[in-house]
């Protein structure tokens, strides 16, 4: 059974960091494109960062180029979200999604995905 999990998320205060991380689990996500969306009350789901599982390429929302950096660890099946000055607008319900369809599903151009974690909040006061 494919499964998600995310951890991480918590309350800081803006200018702080966090770090986010999922773990994958049920199959191999190599060949996918992984990655973290956000979704802030009354807001429409936005993608915030991808990474093509194996292949390594990179994708950010304008938003969080040079504040944000995704990672995936092959041995653990891990995907991570370091975030650093971080800004109240960074607040919200962050996913982990997986989807096998190649590009641009399941990045920043297309939040569109198969798989979704439980989402993790997090919350950036000022």
């Amino acid at each position: 059974q494919v499964q998600l999990v995310e951890s991480g998320g918590g309350s800081v205060q803006a200018g702080g960091s966090l770090r986010l991380s999922c773990v994958a689990s049920g199959y191999t996500t190599r060949g996918h494109f992984m990655g973290w969306f956000r979704q802030a009350p009354g807001k429409e789901r936005e993608g915030v960062a991808s990474i093509f599982v194996g292949g390594g390429g990179l994708y950010y929302a304008d938003s969080v180029k040079g504040r944000f950096t995704i990672s995936h660890d092959n041995a653990k099946n891990t995907l991570d979200l370091q975030m650093n000055s971080l800004k109240p607008n960074d607040t919200g319900m962050y996913y982990c999604a997986a989807d096998s369809r190649g590009f641009p599903f399941c990045t920043p151009l297309r939040p569109e995905c198969n798989d979704w974690g439980q989402g993790t909040q997090v919350t950036v006061t000022s």
